[in-house]
């Protein structure tokens, strides 16, 4: 006979925090959302830890370069996704990680026979302003002249003018050695005004710019996720069928950790990529595995080796799985199981495996439940694909903008491989939408929201940091009625615009 579970599987807006008493010193200002992200041994540090507890999910249309940058400046980190050719992604990893190291490698390259055609069509290409003039047009050739947007009016020249005849030239930059610290060259960038600083080696060769807007940029994002060379931290999905290909490739493009793709992780396939990673790398290699919604799901994948486990099926809201199958669980009630069974493997075996909850988040309340019962860091598709920075373009959908977003296992994206049950290689059937989301503006903007509620009912409850909200935190069951009680009630709204 088949098991039942006797208690309903639940959502978080089945639940509410109750209050704990709130000391002079429990301000939003003073609480840390700093998270493990991988696996550590009791008395030790994680490899990786969060400064905020937000992943972008492993989506066509939520994570990429851009989004990987923006959500690192905050202290997240991206998953860039990985139902794209292996040289896609891996170049997007690698534009995250030169986009910011203090000592940046030049991305825009010209000689000095190029034109102001050729320089605008580059910096359409990728977006930088900073043009190196090099004698062999590279990277690390002769040092010539810079161009910047200073240099030239496209509405005054001909856009065949030579590079050469515009350009500022070597003669009038400041430039700097190659044993010039990161210090030194921002206090000469200070000094002299500047907006880049060319470092130089012996033979005046191109080694590297160090940018005011990176030291700027720093100041204004003082929780930003940073290796120890002072680059964003960025991930990368991969799946069960080409991770030996694959993986090299992201670690190459400097990767920093990665997640198994897929709708259910419970399989021997996730158990077999983890120990080709073990077999092949040991563990200077992170990679998360996923997704499971119970307490075996998650021993088997902490046994198999993964460094941090993702909870959640059929709970996103492009996700079609549980109408198209049968199969998942409430998230609100898979995290709570997970998380027991988390703390029972670290009691028994002293190590620590983070896990994400992924899915089911609808209000920033949400992300607060989901840390009190247990989460280590938040997975998040749907409420990144809003923003600015995410893949997809701004449209008019009646009268309103919107965001083109849509699932992995929808007919758009065609991410068979994230379904892979060892047959045909192919998307049998959808398990995924293609729809729209509200537009909502910068991510900046909106993930400082949505975070300051979180510490704000995480002061409200007592506590001013994530393990104490896991272990203080009092939650109750809401009835229906109590969900229509906690909503305005009672009451005639007054239309937007009127008078006081």
């Amino acid at each position: 006979m088949a098991f039942y579970y006797s208690e309903p599987s639940r959502t978080f807006s089945e639940y509410l925090l109750i209050p704990g008493y709130t000391s002079e010193d429990c301000v939003p200002d003073k609480v840390s959302l700093r998270t493990p992200l991988v696996k550590y041994r009791k008395g030790e540090e994680p490899a990786i830890s969060l400064n905020i507890p937000m992943t972008s999910a492993i989506m066509q249309s939520v994570s990429n370069d851009s989004l990987a940058i923006a959500l690192a400046k905050e202290g997240g980190l991206s998953f860039i996704f990985g139902s794209q050719s292996i040289e896609s992604q891996a170049q997007m990893v690698a534009k995250v990680k030169g986009y910011k190291a203090g000592f940046v490698v030049s991305a825009s390259n010209l000689k000095p026979e190029n034109t102001l055609n050729d320089v605008l069509a580059l910096k359409e290409q990728n977006g930088f302003s900073t043009v190196a003039i090099t004698e062999d047009g590279t990277a690390t050739g002769k040092l010539l002249g810079i161009v910047t947007s200073r240099d030239y009016r496209v509405s005054r020249m001909d856009g065949t003018e030579k590079v050469a005849t515009f350009m500022t030239p070597r003669a009038k930059l400041i430039t700097a050695p190659a044993s010039t610290t990161l210090k030194e060259a921002n206090d000469i960038i200070w000094e002299h005004k500047l907006n880049s600083l060319p470092i130089v080696d012996e033979n005046d060769r191109l080694m590297y710019f160090v940018f005011r807007k990176d030291y700027s940029s720093h100041k204004a994002h003082p929780l930003e996720l940073l290796d120890e060379k002072k680059r964003y931290l960025v991930g990368a999905g991969i799946n069960t069928r080409d991770y030996a290909s694959r993986i090299p490739a992201l670690l190459e493009a400097g990767a920093d950790v990665l997640c198994i793709d897929s709708s259910e992780g419970y399989t021997c396939w996730q158990a077999n990529t983890i120990a080709w990673v073990r077999q092949n790398y040991g563990d200077t290699v992170k990679i998360g595995a996923g997704n499971v919604v119970d307490r075996d799901g998650f021993l088997f994948l902490a046994k198999a080796g993964a460094d941090f486990v993702k909870v959640g099926i059929g709970g996103g809201s492009i996700c079609i799985t549980r109408e198209t199958k049968g199969i998942g669980r409430g998230q609100a009630t898979a995290l709570i199981e997970v998380a027991a069974a988390r703390d029972e493997y670290f009691k028994e075996t002293g190590i620590y495996v983070p896990i994400c909850s992924d899915g089911g988040i609808v209000h920033d309340y949400h992300m607060t439940l989901a840390l009190a019962m247990g989460a280590d860091f938040l997975m998040l598709g749907r409420y990144f694909a809003r923003f600015d920075e995410s893949p997809t373009p701004k449209v008019l959908v009646n009268g309103a903008y919107m965001k083109e977003y849509w699932g992995e296992g929808s007919n758009r994206a065609r991410n068979w491989q994230r379904y892979d049950l060892g047959g045909s290689s192919k998307l049998s059937f959808e398990e995924g939408v293609d729809s729209y989301v509200t537009y909502a503006g910068s991510l900046h903007d909106n993930v400082q929201a949505s975070l300051y509620k979180v510490k704000s009912t995480m002061c409200n409850c007592g506590v001013t940091t994530l393990p104490d909200l896991q272990r203080d935190a009092k939650l109750t069951l809401v009835s229906s009625v109590s969900i229509v009680e906690g909503g305005y009630h009672d009451v005639q709204l007054r239309a937007s615009g009127s008078s006081n």
